[in-house]
């Protein structure tokens, strides 16, 4: 499962729309969360309102967080997607059995074993997570908050059974061409992301939707995915069978 989390006040205001980005990356079959740490007032209210439509376009979840809880709803919102992705295709498992039926319509005992094995594979299937960091001017009085909350992520992706892959990007660039800036890639020793944090120069602008397109070239173009990718191993095929076990 690949997932996008961006990071932002909001109020974008260079280059392509992040909505249009953001759905770019869905049709790519890569999510896009969103958690927004916005200011009050008029700025805020924008920010709110870009935020929600990102991820609307993104085929995920956005939250407004202050700094205090920044952490948990990352974590929480990371954990749900994960869960929502899943749920979807055993939905579509389900609909070649019943048609146009769901989870909800199996007998008792055959929904409550299949929401079992939801439940392990949230914590089990492999899970790579770009994470998007807005390191515009606005955001330097909140970067204390992000580090303290993608610390915590990563200590949650340490604890999943799952293999979990993450990297890091931040934007803008160093320069006016350059749009978002690859920090860490793609590892398993996710506790590596936080030592990321003192190397981060906040300047003006907010590129965010040219930062996504620059996410979206690396799923796309990176050599990891030709060569480890998720290939299904044993233990993936026995999950898989375990699905279709349940709803048959």
């Amino acid at each position: 499962m690949k997932q996008i989390l961006l990071i932002t006040d909001g109020c974008s205001n260079v280059g392509e729309s992040p909505v249009l980005a953001a759905a770019h990356a869905r049709q790519e079959g890569i999510t896009v969360n969103v958690v927004g740490v916005v200011d009050y007032g008029t700025i805020g209210e924008l920010g709110s309102r870009e935020i929600a439509d990102i991820a609307k376009a993104g085929g995920g979840l956005s939250r407004i967080a202050s700094t205090s809880q920044l952490a948990q709803t990352i974590q929480m919102m990371t954990r749900k997607t994960v869960v929502q992705t899943i749920q979807q295709a055993v939905n579509k498992e389900v609909q070649k059995i019943l048609g146009e039926g769901s989870i909800e319509e199996l007998p008792p005992q055959q929904r409550s074993q299949v929401v079992t094995v939801v439940d392990e594979l949230t914590e089990t299937s492999p899970l790579r997570i770009a994470l998007l960091i807005d390191a515009s001017a606005s955001m330097k009085p909140k970067l204390g908050a992000v580090e303290d909350a993608i610390r915590d992520l990563a200590l949650s992706l340490e604890a999943r059974e799952g293999r979990s892959e993450i990297a890091v990007f931040h934007f803008p660039g160093r320069s006016s061409s350059e749009d978002a800036v690859l920090d860490m890639d793609w590892t398993r020793n996710v506790s590596e992301v936080r030592s990321l944090f003192s190397r981060l120069k906040m300047r003006g602008a907010t590129p965010t939707g040219p930062a996504i397109f620059k996410v979206l070239e690396h799923y796309r173009y990176d050599k990891l995915d030709e060569h480890r990718d998720y290939l299904p191993n044993e233990e993936d095929e026995a999950r898989e069978g375990m699905i279709g076990g349940y709803v048959v």
